[in-house]
């Protein structure tokens, strides 16, 4: 299992849509989170930044970041590019995050 960190940047006010967005995530989406080995995903926000704090553990060699040639995915990102920073094919700005620091 690995545990996977990474940060996104959500555009200013729109914690609200992005936390009833993600309250409301599609099972589709779900489904294939989980059947890629995501087995825990959580999400944190830093209202000083508005930085989003991302945190998985996948079984495998990739997380959700991975998906990225899924239509799901794809369409995913679509409904998300009206709140947050996104790259030209509308996926989140990410920046993976090195682990420093384990405790069990």
């Amino acid at each position: 299992m690995q545990r996977l960190a990474f940060k996104m940047k959500l555009n200013e006010g729109q914690k609200e849509a992005y936390k009833e967005r993600h309250d409301q995530l599609w099972p589709e989406l779900k489904k294939l989170l989980k059947d890629s080995g995501v087995s825990e995903y959580s999400i944190f926000f830093d209202e000083e930044t508005s930085t989003l704090f991302a945190f998985q553990k996948v079984s495998g060699e990739g997380g959700s970041q991975d998906l990225a040639d899924n239509p799901i995915v794809k369409k995913w990102w679509d409904f998300m590019a009206d709140i947050m920073k996104v790259n030209p094919d509308n996926s989140p700005v990410s920046i993976s995050l090195e682990e420093v620091f384990f405790m069990e």
